[in-house]
């Protein structure tokens, strides 16, 4: 590596403030604030979210399209299966 053109790469903590989760990754990221953490000091970065408090991670995400495009388009304008036997379409509707 060419010497004097690179950031300070160093180990923080990221801390999540909605969750107070913490974890030691190394960034260039550079805080006045810091932690002992696990017997050593580091600076400490606040984070808004992280593995521990987003949705798709906690398992609390909802999916909410469960149509195909097909299906979407032809809700969207109205249009019905023209092929769908009428004993079917009542079966459907029970």
């Amino acid at each position: 590596m060419k010497q004097g053109i690179h950031p300070d790469y160093h180990e923080v903590v990221f801390m999540d403030s909605s969750t107070g989760f913490k974890f030691v990754s190394g960034s260039t990221a550079t805080s006045k604030e810091t932690i002992d953490y696990e017997g050593k000091t580091y600076p400490l970065i606040r984070v808004e979210v992280t593995s521990d408090s987003h949705p798709f991670y906690t398992g609390k995400q909802k999916f909410t399209q469960a149509d195909g495009r097909i299906d979407r388009f032809n809700k969207k304008y109205g249009f019905t299966d023209t092929n769908k036997k009428p004993e079917e379409e009542t079966e459907d509707a029970k």
